[in-house]
């Protein structure tokens, strides 16, 4: 995907979004990655008093199984995805916890446990086909703290907003013009790049690419958390939102680096949210901006070149000096019915240094559709259909062609077998019916053109079974 393709499409996107109609349209309480559809349960209240404060519980459960048959493989390298037959499964559950201390001011902690085996031990794609696979780390359940945070509103002059008990939302009264600040433990995407169709793998579509924007290196340690600030201003129809985040010690790692002004990562969004013939849409821009010791590839490929370094991580021998990592994007929805929904992102970064905290791709475009199952008398089921085309930089490219192998990529096995560079191409689907109230079982179906952006392995056919609940 080309800048020009990138700018043709920002530019159509901004005419349709200046050419419409655009009403104040009532912000929520944030861009929260936790997508729900729970109803209350008889017996079971989630929200009460404890030691006189407001407080609420939530939970949730999700399985996923993943699998694919043999596919073509003229060669295979130390990063490859495996082209035998291959099972994969990922189990997660957490509780969401929150208190009101003061009317504006509450705090939230979500314990959570997570197992599972991912395909070829997470290697061997770009757009991986399981959101909840980063989390997990073998057979045996790991408990940990996904987040622990304190929200503070601050409410402006605006219409009053209620905010209804859900997962990390005790029942609130707004303004719909307000700040809200965040500080602790969570996700980036919590705060950024919200969708009402692609964001959620536990009830959504699952690939990487739909969870955000692929090119989006955000900072996160390896199951996709950090510590920052973050702050968010509502005025009428607009969201700005700013936030400093802690980078990882290593790229990808587990561990935090506490030093918040030595390495970070930055990103800002401005988000306008409008109405066309009564229904809502929205489109938003984010830019990121990390600072971290990473490898420059250029001088890994000089390196690879210079020792003939083949079939290496050469990029661990040039991580000397502190980067900068920067990109760009754009991301637009509109509900066409109320019951059908399409939506776009587009983003590019500028490709210079490797992956510090996501996956390894450079430029992303994503466009997709949701669907409810009204119009089958089934209007609590959902459909989704998507498809998506992932690209490298030319400086990743010519690593991996020299022969370089990255944390993820690098198909590299041997004197001729140079990488066949074309872009990475996904399409996917998914059915999720309500089997009862509040669990849901679906099937997801992914059909992945040139893995790892290799030309010479593929197609990838990837059937799901999904089963969610949630209170």
């Amino acid at each position: 995907m080309t800048r020009k393709i990138y700018l043709l499409l920002l530019l159509s996107m901004i005419c349709t979004f200046f050419g419409a109609t655009a009403f104040a349209q009532k912000a929520g309480s944030g861009s929260d990655q936790i997508a729900s559809f729970a109803e209350p349960i008889d017996n079971l209240p989630t929200e009460g008093t404890l030691f006189g404060l407001p407080v609420n519980i939530h939970g949730q459960t999700t399985y996923i199984n993943q699998r694919y048959n043999n596919f073509t493989s003229s060669y295979s390298g130390m990063n490859s995805m495996s082209a035998q037959k291959s099972m994969a499964y990922t189990w997660s559950g957490t509780l969401f916890f929150g208190a009101r201390l003061a009317p504006n001011t509450d705090i939230y902690f979500n314990p959570e446990v997570v197992s599972g085996v991912p395909f070829s031990d997470l290697v061997g794609l770009g757009g991986f086909s399981n959101g909840e696979a980063t989390k997990a780390a073998g057979l045996n359940a790991k408990f940990y703290s996904a987040r622990a945070f304190l929200r503070q509103t601050i409410n402006q002059e605006g219409d009053k907003v209620v905010l209804e008990n859900e997962a990390n939302q005790i029942t609130q009264t707004v303004s719909s013009n307000r700040v809200v600040l965040t500080a602790g433990q969570f996700s980036t995407l919590d705060i950024f790049d919200d969708s009402r169709y692609a964001k959620d793998p536990r009830i959504q579509f699952m690939n990487w690419g739909n969870m955000t924007y692929l090119a989006y290196d955000y900072a996160a340690d390896a199951r996709g958390y950090s510590t920052g600030l973050a702050g968010e201003w509502y005025l009428s129809n607009w969201v700005m939102r700013a936030s400093r985040m802690l980078a990882p010690k290593s790229p990808n790692g587990r561990d935090l680096n506490w030093q918040i002004f030595n390495t970070y990562g930055d990103q800002i969004e401005v988000e306008r949210q409008h109405n066309i013939a009564d229904l809502p849409g929205k489109v938003s821009v984010l830019a990121y901006r990390n600072r971290m010791i990473l490898a420059r590839f250029q001088d890994a490929t000089n390196y690879v070149v210079a020792n003939n370094a083949q079939g290496t991580q050469a990029i661990n021998n040039v991580r000397t000096n502190y980067q900068y990592k920067t990109g760009v994007g754009i991301n637009g929805e509109q509900a066409l019915t109320k019951d059908l929904g399409i939506y776009g992102r587009a983003f590019t970064s500028d490709g210079h240094t490797e992956t510090m905290s996501f996956t390894e791709a450079d430029n992303s475009i994503s466009v997709g559709m949701g669907l409810n199952g009204t119009s089958w008398s089934r209007p609590k089921d959902t459909i989704g259909i998507s498809m998506m085309q992932n690209g490298l930089s030319s400086y990743r490219k010519n690593y991996l062609q020299s022969g370089g192998v990255s944390y993820f990529i690098g198909d590299y096995a041997g004197p001729g077998q140079t990488i066949s560079y074309r872009p990475e191409r996904i399409g996917e689907v998914y059915y999720n019916a309500t089997v009862i109230k509040n669990v849901l079982a679906g099937l997801n179906f992914q059909h992945i053109n040139n893995p790892a952006y290799n030309a010479a392995r593929g197609p990838v056919n990837i059937l799901s079974f999904r089963i969610h609940a949630e209170f």
